[in-house]
């Protein structure tokens, strides 16, 4: 069935992933491989991070519970150095196969975990990049910030959200994230959705011209 929407994340789709920066601190740090997605995914929706994405507290709160929550798990890095990693770099491609995708008629949306002090503009590396989010922006029928919502992913409510928004059964939906514990809430509702693989965004280009029959290209 050809879908009515599209639904994509921002970091890790339109940019490079955060992830990438955290594995590299691990290494140049000699911390343990993924200690840093560790932390984060324990108490999924009730550590310091995800409070913070959904703006319940700020970054003096989050520098200090992410310390302890990191020094817990064997390690101490500051809640600071973690927003410090946010330095992202977009890629063209998947701008590019957005626009096609709105051109050619779909619903578009999208569903982003960020910071109350830190919006998709003040993640990226350059900040001459800065009007670039508002060129993808303009592209979307609906957005759904974390830090202005107060639900994040994976939490099912803000994917529900979106399809209200959108006017949407899940079912009719595509979504694209980069991560999978985001991807599972959107798939057991129905939605069809595509991994954005980190350094390469061709392979979710590749699924998004499946699932929507245009000729995309990475």
């Amino acid at each position: 069935m050809t879908p009515e929407a599209v639904i994509f994340d921002f970091g890790g789709v339109f940019t490079t992933s955060p992830v990438e920066n955290f594995a590299a601190y691990e290494r140049d740090n000699r911390l343990p491989d993924r200690f840093i997605g560790s932390v984060i995914k324990r108490n999924i929706n009730g550590n310091a991070w995800a409070r913070y994405e959904r703006g319940e507290i700020d970054l003096d709160a989050f520098d200090s519970l992410f310390a302890d929550e990191t020094r817990d798990a064997g390690r101490e890095i500051s809640g600071r150095t973690l927003v410090g990693l946010l330095s992202l770099t977009f890629r063209p491609a998947m701008i590019d196969a957005l626009v096609a995708i709105k051109t050619a008629g779909f619903k578009t949306g999208c569903i982003t975990n960020n910071l109350p002090e830190f919006d998709s503009k003040a993640m990226l590396a350059d900040p001459r990049d800065a009007a670039t989010v508002e060129k993808i922006y303009a592209h979307f029928d609906h957005v759904i910030e974390s830090s202005k919502a107060g639900v994040r992913k994976p939490e099912p409510r803000i994917y529900e959200m979106m399809c209200e928004a959108l006017g949407v059964a899940p079912a009719a939906c595509v979504f694209v994230d980069d991560l999978g514990v985001n991807l599972k809430p959107a798939r057991e509702m129905g939605m069809r959705t595509i991994k954005a693989p980190f350094g390469d965004p061709a392979p979710a280009i590749a699924e998004l011209a499946d699932a929507t029959g245009l000729p995309l290209r990475a």
